[in-house]
């Protein structure tokens, strides 16, 4: 028997839409970095809320960042674009500061640094 898709609104179909917000997440590079946003550490979290408004706190490798400009409007153009978000915003923060012990293995084995 066939079960019946998860409301989006639901526990479960929040999680399903952050698995979808992350995979797109990890389709967006700082170019500057051969690994992706994810990886990296830049994304400290993502929240869905009930009516699927999501709302990003992320963070760049630095200030200075030359992409400071562009890559958080980036990345909320590409999850408010997935099927099923409501609205998507994204709060630049500097604190906790971004360090290379953010990254996952993977993104450190990718760079040469284990």
């Amino acid at each position: 028997m066939d079960t019946p898709p998860t409301p989006l609104g639901s526990p479960s179909g929040a999680e399903d839409l952050k698995d979808k917000i992350v995979e797109v997440l990890k389709t967006i590079y700082d170019p500057e970095i051969p690994v992706n946003i994810y990886e990296i550490g830049l994304i400290y979290e993502v929240e869905v809320d009930p009516d699927n408004v999501v709302k990003i706190d992320m963070t760049l490798t630095s200030p200075a960042c030359p992409v400071a400009g562009t890559l958080p409007g980036e990345v909320e153009s590409k999850v408010a674009a997935i099927s099923g978000v409501a609205s998507a915003k994204v709060d630049l923060v500097w604190e906790p500061t971004w360090t290379p012990e953010k990254m996952s293995e993977a993104a450190k084995l990718q760079l040469g640094m284990l």
